[in-house]
């Protein structure tokens, strides 16, 4: 029955996520879809997609609880509640893995450092959201210089034999760097590992002000980074734990779970 049925909806600013659980807390259906400019809209058509492969769900108006997260998440009018997706992160992490204890999430416009009890809420957590360096859309458009498609840009930076540091702080002089050191003849597979450097080091930075307990995991969009995630391995001298899910929908997933726990 569709009364079973409870969702999480994650409005990130390049990407909508849904994500619908039974009254089990199994997964029975998710979605993952490009952001439209009307947050609202992003959250329609995730949701309208996720609910459309559930047998019996007629509407995601049916479900019996739906919590909305992420940057558009007070833009879901019709949710019955909106929480944090660092909180939805955390929630979502532990339940994939309850012996995660931090988080780095890495989003389109932000990055996160996140610890987590063993109950999977919020100890502490830090933010970098005052400059697009290290986040998703400063790695698009490092890949566009490069001519390449995300994925092709993380295994070029995999064939790296040396590291070329990038010491521009922002995004917009860190892209004139880049397109200076290729224009130099730079090995691009040094200056791409010079990059997932880079981010690693703002990834750190923010690690530190929240204590750096395993098991650590990357959630976000950025966690499909080979590159970087064996760059975030170097550099802690600890594993990455790899999560049996979809690290782009961890947030829609602790909403769905929010969204079960609140309906009692």
């Amino acid at each position: 029955m569709s009364s079973d049925y409870f969702g999480g909806c994650d409005v990130g600013s390049t990407t909508g996520k849904a994500v619908i659980i039974d009254g089990d807390g199994t997964v029975v259906s998710s979605s993952l879809v490009a952001s439209e400019i009307d947050p609202e809209a992003t959250a329609r058509i995730a949701l309208s997609n996720a609910s459309s492969k559930v047998t019996g769900l007629t509407s995601y108006e049916k479900l019996s609880r739906l919590v909305g997260t992420g940057y558009g998440r007070n833009e879901v009018p019709f949710a019955n509640e909106n929480i944090s997706e660092i909180s939805c992160h955390a929630m979502g992490a532990f339940r994939c893995n309850p012996y995660i204890r931090t988080i780095i999430d890495i989003g389109g416009q932000d990055m996160k450092a996140i610890s987590i009890s063993g109950e999977g809420s919020v100890l502490e957590f830090a933010m970098n959201d005052k400059c697009a360096a290290g986040t998703g859309r400063f790695y698009e458009a490092m890949a566009r210089i490069f001519r390449m498609d995300l994925q092709s840009f993380s295994d070029l930076s995999l064939k790296a034999k040396d590291r070329i540091p990038i010491t521009s702080q922002c995004s917009v002089f860190a892209e004139s760097e880049v397109i200076s050191l290729l224009a130099k003849r730079q090995p691009p597979a040094d200056i791409a590992a010079g990059i997932q450097a880079a981010v690693t080091k703002r990834c750190f930075t923010l690690l530190k002000r929240v204590g750096i307990n395993e098991q650590v995991t990357v959630t976000g969009g950025c966690a499909k980074n080979p590159g970087l995630l064996k760059m975030l391995e170097e550099t802690l001298h600890l594993k990455i734990a790899r999560l049996d899910f979809d690290p782009q929908l961890v947030g829609a997933l602790g909403a769905a779970i929010f969204a079960m726990r609140r309906a009692g």
